[in-house]
């Protein structure tokens, strides 16, 4: 009995192992959901539809755009982290989150380990975005204005714990002026308001705020990156500015619920490479102030990594916390 018990299991693993290759054959056979942790309109949602229109054209099947804002952005994530590892549900992930709110927040239900690596999609230098009517031309006039007669400056950001909070919080800090966090449930809702002229700054990815830059209805002060953008040449990096040690940069990935078969996760991240590699994405990302950047599984999990000691410092340094 225990020899045919052993046999048993034996059948049934390989069974098992069958069932998963087959699946991995097959996927997608059935629409594929990318969860967005923030607002519609923000930098992550507008890499995501990017992405998910492409990778809908080269799987087959409809790439739906999910947008889950709230709680820095821990709803939507931990949502991922809870669904089944199957391929079916995917996280467009930006940095802020992934790599901040850990170091941010003591109730974080998630953590970076509950997600499969599929690739890095993009990089961006943040742009110090002010309103038209905050009457500063440049980084050191913004800087003034602040300090005038105490006034301070208010500035947004897409949650509590968010890259742009901690990217607000080290501009105070370096510059010594006084700020006043006011968060919002994404980047989209802060765009109105910076523009009426609500909060004075918003530091960010250039794809939240290219556009009304362009149009003149917001002023960028400077790159917050070791080189200038070709979509605004004329914009200074901080360190041209006159602040050379504000340096903050943001990055994107796709990821999927942990234990994803590898097969699917292979499927997926070939196809988003040529999707990254493409010119029609690069130009896309250019023309928003972003670099189209790919790193495979293997290399992402060393970059996150990497990435969560560094920001652990940043904020232990800095004394940044979650309000």
């Amino acid at each position: 009995m225990k020899r045919n018990g052993m046999a048993a299991l034996a059948a049934f693993c390989i069974s098992a192992a069958a069932s998963l290759a087959g699946a991995a054959d097959v996927y997608p056979s059935r629409p594929i959901t990318i969860v967005v942790p923030s607002a519609a309109a923000g930098s992550t949602d507008i890499v995501a539809r990017l992405i998910g229109e492409q990778l809908a054209k080269d799987l087959g099947q409809p790439v739906v755009v999910d947008n889950k804002p709230g709680a820095s952005g821990n709803i939507g994530t931990e949502a991922v982290a809870r669904a089944k590892a199957d391929g079916y549900t995917l996280l467009l992930q930006y940095s802020g989150y992934h790599v901040g709110n850990p170091a941010l927040f003591s109730q974080v239900r998630w953590k970076p380990l509950d997600f499969s690596s599929v690739a890095l999609v993009m990089r961006a230098p943040h742009i110090v975005a002010v309103s038209g009517k905050v009457p500063v031309r440049s980084l050191s006039e913004l800087v003034a204005y602040g300090r005038k007669d105490g006034r301070g400056l208010f500035y947004a950001s897409s949650g509590n714990g968010s890259i742009q909070h901690i990217a607000g919080a080290l501009l105070g800090k370096q510059a010594d002026v006084p700020m006043t966090h006011v968060p919002y449930k994404g980047a989209g809702p802060v765009i109105a308001d910076l523009i009426s002229g609500q909060v004075d700054l918003f530091v960010t990815t250039p794809p939240s705020v290219i556009g009304q830059v362009r149009a003149g209805n917001l002023k960028a002060l400077a790159f917050t990156g070791p080189k200038r953008h070709s979509s605004l040449p004329e914009v200074p990096t901080s360190a041209e500015a006159g602040m050379p040690s504000y340096q903050v940069e943001s990055w994107f990935a796709l990821f999927a619920p942990a234990g994803t078969p590898p097969e699917i996760i292979q499927k997926l991240t070939v196809a988003v490479k040529k999707i990254v590699d493409s010119d029609i994405y690069r130009k896309k990302l250019e023309d928003q102030g972003a670099f189209a950047t790919y790193l495979d599984p293997q290399a992402l999990d060393k970059f996150v990594a990497q990435e969560l000691a560094t920001w652990r410092q940043v904020i232990k340094d800095n004394g940044i916390k979650a309000e």
